[in-house]
């Protein structure tokens, strides 16, 4: 019996054990349904391996069409490309379209892996009728065999397996914007792309997930890079000075700081390296990252028609700013800060009160300092006793001026009717006395009553004026919003103050902002003013010696400050000391 057993093993060892296991083989097929290509997708929502996603798809195709006499002959696969995006936009999908019209393309029908991976909404239904034109069959696992325009059923099946994938796509991506706003609101975690210009991206120790730390993955958390933070403390300084945006990328290029993409190319491979822009500037000064907390999700993902005449074209992705309320924060700091979060509100402050007088406004604002040959010590100091505007630096000939054309004012301003058509200041005449004067109140043997007069001052004024203009600007607002809803009531058109009303309000919010958050100033002590002197050092022997660059930079750390009053051919002159970047002793 034993004997008779084994012959029959030998004979069809695979009966035999099929018999055993209790599975059906399938029966020969004579006549098959022929040659196929096959055609898949890698996901891009759940980061699969391409290797393994094509071989478990075309696993799963030939399991499905092989029993049925059918012989995948040719392989079409996408990785990298959404499902959302069509079909003639995908490599790999385009290239199976194109070939339907070959006759030698050496297939007649096509099988699918998995068939919402390869169909997105109402792609079947555009993609479908293309195949049956050329006589192309379409074999899907969840239709459980060839697909028939003719049938009900299968049409309804392929356009609820579209609605199933759009659904599990959007039902991925808010589960893992789920995941990634909670670490970087309970954790503070960094989510990964190019780090702000002032950091760089280092070594966090093992990542916090055990299986990922098993494979070898590690955190990454930014640190400050201080030559590059320097530079973004500089930019805020400067915008708290006055200047704007063009007019601190003007400076920075003037002083050959390199720009972000200079300095990190390879992450800036799409910059073109071409020196710091306003729009640079603006970017680092909106950025609330500075401040040491972790913020996600100021700009968001989104998918835009791209022909809104032909919606078969498909969507596109566009990166837009986000609602506020889709933005997240740290609640503690999650990385060194460059700036205060006092410093980083103030400046916000300051643009939206900018932005709320729209054009008007911006008007108003002072030119920042254009890229000259020449050195203007006094550039950007001097205010006009007309107007209290900036006076602008002019050559003529070899001698300097400083300027203030009336032709620069706002039409219909009441300056107008008693500023001269243009003031001027010669810079020579000038600088000795105010040099002289520097000297002195900096010299060694008046160090007691500069340090007496130091802390009787700046604080306290400074804040008390920033203060009354904050309160100034919320009772002009509220004026101004008060009369335009009086003229409603007198009987205006409404329609025709919607857009004044508008502003009004814009203005009148800022206004409140600013007044409500105007930041105290810290008073200085007696041992921080000194600290400073020593930091600035013998101020009169560097005015002695320094070059007209160099005295520029002086009177920047100093915070020298000038009114001229051409009636009176006088100047009141004032300085603010504060601690910069550069001592004034030595190379000066």
């Amino acid at each position: 019996m034993v004997d008779d057993m084994a012959a029959d093993i030998s004979r069809d060892p695979w009966a035999t054990l099929d018999g055993l296991l209790g599975v059906e083989p399938a029966a020969p097929v004579e006549e098959g349904i022929g040659r196929l290509a096959f055609y898949g997708r890698c996901s891009t929502e759940d980061n699969q391996d391409p290797e393994t996603s094509l071989g478990w798809q075309l696993g799963n195709a030939r399991k499905f069409v092989e029993p049925l006499g059918g012989t995948i002959v040719a392989e079409f696969f996408d990785v990298g490309q959404s499902r959302s995006v069509p079909w003639e936009r995908r490599h790999e999908a385009s290239r199976l379209l194109a070939q339907l019209k070959r006759s030698d393309r050496g297939w007649d029908a096509i099988v699918v892996g998995e068939g919402t991976r390869c169909w997105f909404g109402n792609q079947f239904s555009l993609i479908a009728p293309r195949f049956a034109a050329y006589g192309v069959d379409l074999w899907v696992p969840e239709v459980g065999g060839r697909f028939d325009d003719r049938n009900p059923s299968h049409k309804m099946l392929m356009s609820v397996l579209g609605g199933m994938s759009e659904s599990e796509r959007q039902h991925v991506q808010a589960r893992v914007r789920a995941a990634m706003d909670a670490q970087v609101v309970n954790e503070g975690r960094h989510q990964g792309g190019r780090a702000p210009y002032g950091y760089v991206v280092a070594d966090g120790g093992p990542h916090p997930n055990p299986r990922k730390a098993a494979e070898g993955f590690r955190l990454r958390v930014l640190e400050v890079d201080e030559a590059s933070a320097d530079v973004v403390r500089r930019i805020f300084r400067e915008y708290l000075e006055g200047s704007g945006d063009r007019a601190i990328a003007g400076g920075l290029n003037r002083d050959d700081v390199p720009c972000p993409s200079v300095r990190r190319p390879d992450q800036n491979r799409h910059r073109l390296a071409d020196g710091w822009q306003g729009s640079t500037v603006r970017a680092i000064l909106e950025n609330p990252r500075y401040t040491g907390y972790a913020v996600f999700g100021r700009w968001s993902r989104n998918e835009e028609l791209s022909d809104p005449d032909d919606v078969a074209a498909g969507h596109v992705v566009r990166f837009r700013r986000s609602s506020p309320d889709q933005v997240v924060r740290s609640r503690v700091p999650a990385h060194p800060a460059i700036v205060s979060v006092e410093t980083f509100t103030e400046v916000q402050l300051m643009r939206r009160t900018k932005a709320a007088g729209g054009l008007e406004a911006r008007r108003t604002l002072e030119r920042g300092p254009r890229p000259t040959k020449r050195t203007y010590c006094l550039r950007g100091r001097v205010r006009c006793g007309y107007c209290r505007r900036r006076m602008e630096g002019t050559p003529r000939g070899e001698r300097i001026y400083y300027r203030c054309a009336a032709r620069s004012i706002v039409p219909g301003s009441p300056i107008l009717e008693t500023h001269p058509k243009n003031v001027y200041l010669p810079e020579a005449p000038v600088l000795e006395p105010i040099n002289t004067w520097i000297g002195s109140v900096f010299d060694p043997a008046r160090r007691d009553e500069t340090v007496r007069r130091l802390l009787g001052v700046a604080p306290d004024q400074a804040d008390d004026a920033r203060t009354a203009d904050a309160e100034r600007a919320v009772a002009e607002a509220e004026t101004k919003l008060r009369r335009l809803q009086a003229a409603i009531e007198a009987g205006a058109d409404p329609a025709a103050l919607i857009d004044p009303l508008n502003r009004a309000q814009e203005q009148l919010t800022a206004a409140r902002l600013r007044c409500e958050q105007a930041p105290a100033l810290h008073r200085l002590g007696r041992a921080e003013v000194e600290a400073m002197l020593d930091y600035l050092g013998d101020v009169g022997a560097a005015l002695s010696r320094a070059r007209p660059e160099r005295m520029a930079e002086l009177y920047a750390s100093l915070g020298l400050e000038l009114l001229f009053h051409p009636e009176e051919g006088a100047l009141d002159v004032t300085i603010q000391p504060r601690r910069g970047s550069e001592r004034v002793r030595g190379g000066t």
